[in-house]
């Protein structure tokens, strides 16, 4: 299926922190745009998850992980069927992103978002998703570079996007997980999954048609296979938990009320 995107030629920048946090939440995206003539993907990455866990038996060491989870990176989009045009590593040390000054981090970024002028920039919203201080930082860097050269008139810089987890899927997966006999997640802790309310969900978008792609990609990232997704669940079953990817509109502002988008280039145009 070639997905129809709202003009040709539109360009998308992933900031993201760790090797798999773009295998899940905008791969769909990336999928249904892989097609089509003038789409440019950029993906950055903070580091290259070393500090990551090493599974019982898992072929890797303290000393190899970092490398070991790039080339697992490599692999999984290579598996989606779409690879970047640019791929980005900042080099930062897993678990240290909060301590980089924020306007060195910012700073790279900018450089990076100044020379593509993507027309969407995703990200991480202010809960990380799972409260990762790495999450929180690059993300918090990322919605900064995208602001100041937005105000300075750069092109580009269309919209602003958070990945995020709608609540009422929260609920759903911890209610499958006490089902299983696993704990919840709570949302309270460092390293646990939490959502955002729906209603600040603005960009829903069906990914149904490309999730056997997505699933490909996150079983390239074996070594954090089971930090992924530690739920035991048929391929159908992964593949109708990845159908929808939900997104937080961080910029323009969206008016309580506005219509769900159903693509991140929804209502914008590839040029000024």
């Amino acid at each position: 299926m070639l997905h129809q995107s709202a003009s040709s030629g539109s360009s998308l920048m992933l900031v993201v922190a760790h090797p798999d946090d773009d295998a899940y939440g905008l791969a769909g995206t990336v999928a249904l745009h892989a097609g089509e003539t003038g789409f440019r993907f950029i993906l950055v990455h903070a580091t290259d998850g070393a500090a990551g866990g090493i599974p019982p038996g898992f072929p890797a060491t303290r000393e190899t992980l970092g490398a070991i989870r790039r080339e697992e990176c490599r692999s999984a989009w290579r598996a989606l069927g779409r690879e970047p045009d640019r791929h980005e590593w900042l080099d930062y040390d897993d678990g240290r992103v909060a301590d980089v000054p924020f306007e060195e981090l910012v700073a790279r970024l900018t450089a990076v978002m100044e020379e593509e002028c993507p027309d969407v920039v995703a990200t991480f919203g202010p809960d990380g998703i799972t409260g990762h201080p790495d999450h929180i930082a690059v993300g918090r860097a990322a919605d900064e570079a995208f602001h100041r050269l937005r105000t300075a008139g750069t092109k580009g810089f269309h919209r602003l996007v958070h990945g995020a987890l709608k609540e009422s899927t929260f609920e759903r997966w911890n209610k499958a997980r006490r089902a299983q006999g696993l704990a919840p997640w709570d949302p309270t802790q460092v390293y646990q999954l939490r959502g955002v309310p729906d209603e600040l969900i603005g960009v829903e978008v069906d990914a149904s048609p490309v999730a056997d792609r997505i699933v490909a990609g996150l079983q390239e990232h074996r070594s954090q296979r089971r930090v992924i997704y530690d739920l035991d669940r048929t391929a159908e079953q992964w593949q109708r938990s990845v159908g929808r990817e939900y997104l937080v509109i961080g910029w323009p502002p969206s008016p309580p009320g506005s219509p769900m988008l159903h693509d991140v280039f929804e209502g914008i145009g590839s040029s000024d």
